[in-house]
């Protein structure tokens, strides 16, 4: 890694988020504490947040996204039973350590090889929450994704497929083959992502855009047609939750938020709509 190009495959992006986190955890007013982030993001982490342009300026809707996926994750096991978490690019994630999860849940991280190592290396001796499991899978091996996948179905029961910061990487066909990969097998019941819409790629192609094309891990999916893209797929939108709005309720948000809220309110109501749904956290369930 050079000073210049301080992400060099798309993995380095999970350092750059735990990083995000561990300044989090680091406020006197911190919405999660996460004990590892520091530990998991290492020199490269640092490096990386302190070369990316701006880099905490956009700390907000990190936060946010992470407050979200915590939430829904807590409630889809406590409202609709589910009893596996199947956890894909699960990069430096610690939730099965932090987080307030009963011992009979199974979490399964899938990651690259190297990225599972690493973090095994890094988390030994911490004991999870849950039950915790690890496989090693490159998910643009086809083979070896539906393979795992039938494998989870089998054994699982009411699992809920997490995939964080993972699909906007993504071109829109492997998006697509992924979700019919999931819907395949109906233990499968729900699936929980992250989605930005084309105006919000737009602007921050203009912040980061360069560098993480550098970096052979450039911004990608973000569909015109919303949550609506993985209706063809088997996947209808249970839950959305916007990031600007969740980011107002949780107090992480840009300066001057109020102000631009306020203006909104002049906005044509479909207008209004579709900036407040230029970001979100989704919960999407088997049609």
């Amino acid at each position: 890694m050079s000073a210049d190009t301080p992400i060099t495959h798309v993995s380095d992006t999970a350092r750059w988020v735990a990083m995000y986190r561990a300044w989090e955890s680091d406020r006197p007013d911190a919405l999660f504490h996460d004990p590892y982030a520091r530990r998991l993001a290492g020199p490269q982490g640092e490096a990386i947040v302190r070369t990316m342009p701006k880099a905490r300026t956009w700390a907000w809707p990190m936060v946010v996204r992470t407050c979200l996926f915590d939430e829904l994750i807590l409630q889809a096991i406590e409202r609709d039973g589910v009893g596996t978490v199947l956890n894909l690019a699960a990069g430096l994630d610690a939730r099965p350590w932090r987080l307030p999860l009963s011992p009979a849940l199974r979490w399964i991280d899938v990651d690259l090889p190297d990225m599972i190592a690493y973090k095994k290396q890094q988390m030994a001796g911490e004991r999870p929450r849950c039950a915790l499991e690890y496989a090693a899978v490159d998910l643009a091996d086809r083979a070896r994704r539906r393979a795992l996948f039938a494998q989870i179905a089998v054994a699982g029961r009411q699992v809920l497929v997490v995939t964080e910061g993972l699909l906007i990487y993504l071109a829109a066909e492997d998006v697509g083959g992924l979700a019919d990969d999931l819907h395949a097998h109906t233990a499968l019941r729900w699936w929980l992502i992250d989605l930005a819409s084309p105006r919000l790629l737009q602007m921050m192609a203009k912040t980061w855009g360069r560098t993480l094309a550098a970096g052979n891990a450039p911004f990608r999916f973000a569909p015109a047609e919303g949550t609506r893209f993985f209706t063809a797929h088997g996947w209808r939108e249970a839950e959305f939750r916007s990031t600007w709005d969740e980011s107002l309720r949780l107090k992480r948000t840009v300066p001057l938020a109020w102000l631009w809220n306020f203006i909104g309110r002049f906005y044509p109501r479909a207008k209004r709509e579709e900036m407040r749904r230029m970001s979100g956290t989704v919960l999407l369930e088997r049609s």
